[in-house]
């Protein structure tokens, strides 16, 4: 081992704590970039990237010097070729860690800014597929870079990975390309299409056209990039597909004998989409179950209600929807009052509390017709209903009943008006006679009422 003088040590630690240095001032470089972008962007991927390449850019700036510092010192042949050797086994690993972190901050900013808002939950259910694929890809590639650094030569991988790996890596990475493409194009493209068949629509009910066939056409175009991308890769890993092919034709034909519930299903769903009978977001009843649409697919609606239980029902079992949003909704109650009240007095009354509170600036904008009289409903027991109808915007129609319900009971008790309640007489003794009999005592009686 040859001698190294001690100027040449000073200047190789020099060297390396130069770089060190500069390895630490592009860190903290990168650090502020990304702090200030993360501020004024409206999107976090340039913050995730530059997160993703620090450690790797200080980590290469590092070995660089590590590797020109034992280049200024005299090192035998065996023990440079051993340092080079080194320095090449670190820089593949670097290079696979640096490529695996920007993939894993894309796989980020996709599952944080563009998951949440495609019409599917395949993305979300591929993503975690993913981050494995894409680890187990890095390391690999890394062993086989310092395999062939160090002299282990495995030339049939290396040919498989260059040949049919590639291939395989592109198909996956087109198929994902297109299931990103298609969440994005067509909501955009249904949109339009929409707007034009439904110009005298609310902006509501146009969206909740829109998400239920943007949900609906984007599944199916992601179910049938997946079969294709399948096929592709099964014949890109020699494996013949024809007599896959032939089995599948002859499965399918058993299968739909014996799922005529499923096709049933999907034949009732697709009329209920191209029928809009109903949307993501309207509050329907169906299968004797009330509840919000959650979602919609060819198989299966979802629902849930009012006490957050969520209900699956397969299309085939809806016979008769009904729709409580659908373009407008309406107010519709009764309130009873007391047999010995004027009606016409409370008939105003009733108008002139509907009135205001469709002209309340908190609630004008959910009204469309101000809640009115309509008619005497029943002469009940104890009390003359009166029906109020009126016209709110879709799933407003609760909020305005329970509004003017509390609105009605102020008025009733500033104005004096009774409302009723069940009445009960009790007869002590015989029944009472219009006429007094002689040798007879009338019958007593009593009235009583809740307190």
């Amino acid at each position: 081992m040859p001698e190294w003088s001690l100027n040449q040590i000073i200047t190789a630690l020099l060297t390396l704590a130069a770089f060190v240095a500069a390895g630490s001032l592009a860190y903290f470089i990168l650090t502020r970039i990304a702090a200030k972008l993360a501020g004024r962007t409206t999107t976090s991927l340039d913050n995730l990237l530059l997160r993703a390449i620090e450690k790797p850019v200080v980590l290469a700036i590092i070995i660089f010097g590590l590797n020109l510092a034992l280049k200024t010192l005299p090192l035998s042949g065996r023990v440079s070729t051993i340092q080079h050797a080194v320095v090449q086994g670190f820089t593949a690993a670097l290079t696979m860690y640096a490529a695996h972190a920007v993939a894993e901050a894309l796989l980020k900013w996709y599952a944080q800014e563009i998951a949440g808002t495609t019409k599917t939950s395949l993305d979300d259910k591929m993503i975690p597929v993913l981050r494995k694929v894409i680890l187990l890809s890095a390391l690999l590639l890394g062993a086989l870079w310092i395999l062939d650094v160090v002299g282990v030569d495995l030339p049939w991988l290396r040919n498989w990975l260059v040949q049919t790996g590639t291939r395989v890596g592109l198909i996956l990475f087109l198929s994902m390309f297109l299931i990103f493409l298609t969440g994005r194009i067509i909501p955009a493209a249904v949109r339009p299409a929409v707007m034009q068949k439904a110009k005298d629509q609310p902006e509501e009910e146009i969206r909740k056209r829109v998400d239920t066939l943007s949900g609906v056409f984007v599944s199916a175009a992601e179910v049938v990039i997946i079969l294709m991308a399948s096929f592709m890769l099964l014949s890109e890993l020699g494996l013949d597909i024809a007599p896959l092919l032939a089995g599948a034709g002859v499965a399918g034909v058993a299968i739909g004998f014996g799922a005529q519930s499923l096709i049933k299903d999907i034949l009732n769903g697709l009329f209920v989409i191209l029928e809009n009978q109903y949307r993501i977001g309207d509050v329907v009843k169906i299968a004797d179950i009330s509840g919000q649409v959650e979602d919609i697919s060819l198989r299966r609606t979802i629902l849930r209600d009012m006490d957050g239980i969520v209900h699956s029902i397969p299309n085939g079992e809806i016979r008769v929807a009904s729709n409580y949003t659908r373009e407008y909704s309406r107010a519709n109650l009764d309130i009873s009052v007391g047999y010995g009240e004027d009606l016409d007095s409370v008939i105003a009354v009733v108008n002139k509390v509907g009135k205001e509170l469709a002209e309340d600036p908190a609630w004008a904008p959910r009204i469309i017709k101000a809640p009115q009289f309509l008619r005497v409903e029943n002469l009940g027991d104890s009390g003359i209903a009166m029906k109020i109808v009126g016209d709110t915007r879709p799933m407003e129609q609760w909020n305005v009943m329970g509004e003017l319900r509390k609105r009605l009971k102020k008025a009733f008790d500033t104005e004096g008006i009774e409302i009723p309640w069940p009445h009960t007489k009790v007869y002590f003794g015989n029944s009472p006679e219009t006429t007094s009999q002689p040798g007879h005592s009338k019958g007593k009686t009593e009235e009583s009422r809740p307190k």
